[in-house]
């Protein structure tokens, strides 16, 4: 097994915004509290631990709902003792959270969690007077059930069709059995393929809804490294959010606070930063029967969109106090709730979700509590010693594989041509001889100059049209070399995508078993702001 690493602007995949945040650029650092460095961690424990004693947050209730939420699901020693430890004072969270796919999804999920394992490892090192708990968030309250619907295993996507409404969490399983069958058929008859059919029927019991199945499955993987599964759908846990509803209802604060940031970031970036999400004048839905609707203020009342529901105002508020639990915030508001009932120091996340946070600090600011350290998650290439034997046959690196297509082309001819095909040394020698016909030119009629820059471009033009000439005739004669490297980086980057938003781990899982895992978690550091490349 060999580990390599690359700059996040190398992969040439990763958005401006986050390569500036990467990079610290300190147009950024009004947008954030501490950047993710190991040192910085004991500023965030003294903030956070102030913000916890002057609120109302309650340790208990969150343990305690734990607990239940559990219920009689097998946990290990691990999860049992992180979860206790969550009601005592020294102790403090690191969260990522992620949709319910079917089956994990796509890899990144493994990716996300492993980042938090780890960095609680790094911390409890670095302060041992303290406990860190991993946490990984269900987003069992989203309703797009066609974002979570599916996986792909071997190019064939597998998906569950279902007609649903409301929350995907609360879901029944039925219709799963499906599924079952469809992977079955195309998983050998090895003991890896075994434990991945035991896996899946383990967790997808008709008994359980999706978030339930959820919690099982995830915990089937990382019981032992004591994660901490939380299902944010909760009456007791949306209890401690009222007052952050009512002010959203009432105020509607999170769409001035945001909206002032958005432009913002534009201003320091010139415009060139893409705003990830806008928030609307209420950001809540409300979950009922079934449904899962937007909440909007029309006619001087509250009326759910796409239903019956409506309220006065002191109706709402009081509809707000006797079921929280009905209230659901959405991608903008909650980090918000995310952050108030958790004792947490750092959220993990991808490119996308660090750049809508980055929108959303004053809006933390306004309610008082803590903005948590924007940790960006591992992303991962893995490559096989198969693949890695073709690539040094191809006269390529890995890094090579991340260019755009053209470019990716262009390495590939260039790497196997006995032919000079770049011009560039004849374009300068071009352009050192119209300098000094400019020079005559001045000397002479400056009249001149246009005419002599109309003829440079001319010949400059025509160097560029014979070197695109020239590599195509190279490319004809390359074709079966390019054909090669094309299917291989195709298979490295499925559908032009990173390989981690694509394929399901059950594909490496199959071929390697828990050593897969294990080699994760060996070589995973979220403190590390790199690309890794995992050679197995």
């Amino acid at each position: 097994m060999v580990v390599n690493e690359l700059d996040y602007k190398d992969t040439h995949r990763y958005s401006r915004l986050i390569l500036d945040y990467l990079d610290k650029n300190p147009n950024l650092n009004k947008f954030y509290n501490h950047f993710p460095e190991l040192s910085n961690f004991s500023s965030q424990i003294k903030e956070k631990s102030k913000s916890l004693d002057s609120s109302e947050f309650d340790r208990s209730i969150l343990s305690d709902t734990l607990i239940k939420q559990y219920g009689g699901e097998n946990q290990s020693d691990a999860t049992s003792n992180n979860i206790k430890l969550l009601s005592k004072k020294n102790t403090f969270t690191v969260t990522t959270g992620h949709q319910l796919n079917l089956f994990t999804g796509p890899l990144y999920f493994f990716y996300k969690i492993i980042s938090v394992i780890n960095l609680c490892k790094s911390l409890k090192n670095q302060f041992p007077e303290y406990d860190f708990v991993p946490i990984y968030w269900m987003a069992s309250e989203d309703h797009d059930f066609n974002e979570i619907n599916f996986f792909n295993f071997q190019l064939k996507k597998i998906s569950w069709d279902k007609s649903v409404s409301g929350p995907v969490g609360q879901l029944p399983l039925q219709g799963l059995d499906k599924i079952f069958t469809v992977l079955d058929s195309l998983l050998p008859n090895s003991k890896n393929a075994k434990d991945l059919k035991r896996i899946f029927k383990l967790a997808y019991d008709e008994k359980r809804n999706l978030a339930q199945a959820t919690r099982v499955l995830v915990n089937s993987f990382f019981s032992k490294d004591g994660l901490v599964i939380i299902d944010g759908d909760d009456p007791d846990l949306k209890a401690q959010f009222i007052s952050n509803i009512k002010d959203e209802v009432l105020n509607q604060s999170s769409f001035k606070c945001i909206s002032e940031t958005n432009s913002e970031l534009l201003k320091v970036s010139n415009g060139a930063y893409k705003i990830q999400v806008n928030p609307r004048e209420i950001n809540l839905f409300y979950i009922r029967d079934g449904i899962r609707e937007r909440l909007v203020h029309h006619d001087q009342k509250f009326i759910v969109l796409n239903s019956d529901y409506s309220w006065q105002k002191e109706e709402l508020l009081k509809e707000i106090d006797s079921f929280p639990e009905r209230f659901s915030p959405n991608a903008v508001l909650r980090p918000l709730y995310q952050e108030k009932i958790l004792p947490n120091l750092a959220y993990v996340g991808g490119g996308g979700e660090l750049a809508y946070w980055l929108q959303l600090k004053s809006c933390f600011s306004h309610h008082k509590i803590t903005f948590p350290m924007l940790m960006m998650r591992n992303s991962v290439l893995i490559i096989s010693s198969k693949q890695s034997a073709k690539i040094q046959k191809l006269d390529l690196n890995f890094s090579d594989f991340f260019q755009d297509s053209i470019s990716f082309s262009k390495t590939v001819i260039q790497r196997h041509s006995n032919e000079e095909l770049s011009l560039e040394n004849q374009k300068q020698f071009l352009k050192k001889q119209f300098k000094d016909l400019f020079r005559l030119a001045r000397k002479t009629d400056p009249s001149f100059e246009n005419a002599v820059a109309a003829q440079e471009q001319k010949q400059i033009k025509g160097l560029i049209n014979l070197e695109k000439r020239l590599f195509k005739a190279e490319k004809r004669k390359l074709k079966n070399v390019l054909s090669r490297a094309d299917l291989l980086r195709l298979d490295l980057f499925p559908n032009n995508n990173f390989q981690e938003r694509v394929q399901n781990f059950s594909e490496f899982y199959l071929e390697y078993g828990p050593n897969f895992f294990k080699v994760l978690k060996q070589n995973l550091d979220p403190l590390n702001s790199k690309f890794t490349v995992i050679i197995f």
